[in-house]
């Protein structure tokens, strides 16, 4: 029994088993090491989202067809993006969840955003931080040393500020 039990442990501890959702449909928690991916962006260059360990990081899992996406980005762009994008220590990127190039970039400008956007084929990179099938739009906030900080689902207002909050006192 003693051997059994070791051995499921070495198991969970490997990830051998598939992490539980949280009740918003994330599969990763505060705490944990943001699961390492490469992106395409929309203008063809390829990001790791390791190269970038060192900088605090936002993720936005975005689509075309979020109207509740459409409805924060303007936030972001304004709130965010326009106020550190200059800060070599900061990096944002939103991830566009399973649509082909060309949906993307006639998105990205009628959301008038001018940040970083990333393809998503098969919503794998998505996978990697909530479940595949979990609705969007989803930020997520990752430190300097790569750890995730916060975790957010759809746009609240008092959650969008804190998250500001979050990422002006990881700047400093």
């Amino acid at each position: 029994m003693k051997k059994l039990i070791l051995f499921f442990a070495m198991i969970c501890s490997l990830g051998g088993f598939a992490q539980t959702p949280d009740d918003r449909g994330y599969i990763v928690k505060v705490g944990d090491a943001a699961p390492d991916f490469s992106m395409k962006l929309t203008d063809g260059k390829t990001t790791r989202i390791s190269e970038l360990k060192g900088k605090v990081i936002m993720l936005q899992f975005t689509a075309s067809w979020c109207s509740v996406c459409r409805k924060e980005m303007p936030f972001i762009e304004s709130d965010i993006w326009q106020k550190h994008k200059t800060n070599p220590n900061f990096a944002l990127l939103a991830i566009d969840r399973d649509e082909p190039l060309e949906t993307v970039l006639k998105f990205v400008e009628s959301a008038k955003i001018t940040y970083p956007v990333g393809l998503d084929p098969k919503a794998d990179i998505f996978a990697l931080y909530a479940q595949r099938e979990a609705g969007i739009t989803r930020n997520v906030i990752i430190d300097k040393t790569g750890k995730i900080v916060m975790l957010t689902r759809l746009y609240n207002v008092e959650e969008f500020r804190k998250m500001t909050q979050v990422i002006d006192e990881l700047l400093k």
